[in-house]
C-alpha cells in the first residue's frame, strides 16, 4: 500500500468510475468512515491495514476468499475487527489458521486434511486436539457423539445467527439508503414551494397543489420505510443481546 495516500485514495483506484458513495459506502463497511477514510495509510496500526486490505479486495463482491493466517501481526482488537468484518461478509470464506479463538469465532464447517484425503471433521476443536496427540484412535476422534453433536448442532446455530445478521444489516443499509433519496426528494420539493425561484427542472412547473401532493405521498413512504429501519435495528439489537 501507497503510505502516502488515504483509504478513499486506494479504494477511488480501485473502483475507478463509481460514485463519491459508492466508495465511501465500501469503506465505511469495514470502519473506515468519516475522517478515517482520509488519514494516510502511514498512520494505520496494522490491524487497520489489514481490514483495508479485505476492503479492497472484497470491493466487487466475489463469492468466495480464501485466507492464508489472516490474523498473523494482528493484535487483539484488529483480531476482533477482523472477526466481526469475515461475520459480516456475505460470501463463503475458506481459511487456513493456527489462530483457534478466531476459528471458533466465524466458522461453521471444520475439514480434516489427513492420509491425503480431506474430509469434513464433526468434532469440535477440543476433539481434533485429542486426535493429534493420540488422546483417541482417528476413527473415533472424527466419529460424532452426542456431545459432539451438541457442539456441532451449535455452530450451525451459530452460523444461521451470523446469517440473520447478514440480512439485517443489508435490510437496514437499504432502509438508509431509501430515507436519504426520499430525504432529499421531500427537500427539493419544499424549497419548490416556499422559494418557486429555486425550484430545480422537475418541480418547476408544478402546481402548488401538484407539490403538496407529491411531498404527502413522499412522507408516506418515508414513514414506511422508517419503520422498515426501525424494526430491522430492533431486531438486530436483539440477536445482539441474546
Amino acid at each position: 500500500m501507497d503510505k502516502g495516500a488515504s483509504p478513499i485514495d486506494h479504494m477511488s483506484r480501485q473502483m475507478r468510475g463509481a460514485t463519491p458513495g459508492a466508495v465511501r459506502a465500501q469503506l465505511g463497511r469495514f470502519g473506515f468512515s468519516g475522517d478515517r477514510a482520509t488519514q494516510l495509510v502511514g498512520s494505520l496500526s496494522g490491524g487497520e491495514r489489514a481490514r483495508l486490505a479485505l476492503a479492497l479486495i472484497t470491493r466487487e463482491a466475489p463469492s468466495l476468499l480464501i485466507l492464508d493466517e489472516p490474523t498473523n501481526h494482528l493484535d487483539v482488537d484488529s483480531r476482533e475487527a477482523l472477526v466481526q468484518a469475515l461475520n459480516s461478509y456475505s460470501g463463503a470464506v475458506v481459511i487456513v489458521s493456527h489462530d483457534r479463538h478466531m476459528i471458533e469465532l466465524v466458522a461453521d464447517r471444520l475439514l480434516l486434511v489427513d492420509g491425503g484425503r480431506v474430509q469434513e471433521f464433526d468434532g469440535t476443536l477440543e476433539d481434533y486436539t485429542e486426535l493429534v496427540l493420540g488422546k483417541g484412535s482417528g476413527a473415533d476422534a472424527a466419529e460424532p457423539t452426542g456431545a459432539k453433536l451438541d457442539r456441532k448442532a451449535d455452530r450451525r446455530a451459530a452460523a444461521q445467527a451470523r446469517e440473520q445478521n447478514k440480512a439485517l444489516r443489508s435490510t437496514i443499509a437499504a432502509a438508509e439508503k431509501d430515507i436519504a433519496t426520499l430525504t432529499a426528494d421531500r427537500s427539493r420539493i419544499e424549497r419548490a414551494m416556499f422559494d418557486p425561484g429555486s425550484a430545480e427542472a422537475p418541480e418547476r412547473d408544478l402546481t402548488m397543489t401538484e407539490l403538496m401532493k407529491r411531498r404527502a405521498d413522499i412522507e408516506a413512504k418515508l414513514e414506511a420505510v422508517e419503520a422498515r429501519w426501525l424494526e430491522a435495528s430492533q431486531a438486530l439489537e436483539t440477536q445482539a443481546a441474546e
